[in-house]
């Protein structure tokens, strides 16, 4: 579970991703998306993948990533 004092550091952090919450492996202040490569702030990290052990910046990278398009995209 990642909390405030376990953010720090300014570059990339590394993550370890479980079902409900994340931990923090190596301090840092974002991680990248699997699918877009664009920097997710730790304070806002929403979406992730367990089984994969990556983060995505949004719900349509979690459907690129799955191979899953939207209707009317």
């Amino acid at each position: 579970m990642m909390n405030r004092y376990e953010r720090g550091g300014s570059g990339e952090a590394v993550v370890e991703y479980l079902d409900s919450n994340i931990r923090v492996v190596k301090p840092g202040a974002y991680v990248r998306c699997a699918v877009t490569g664009e920097t997710i702030p730790l304070d806002q990290l929403k979406y992730w993948s367990v089984e994969r052990q990556e983060a995505y910046v949004s719900p349509e990278a979690v459907l690129r990533r799955l191979g899953i398009a939207r209707k009317g995209a």
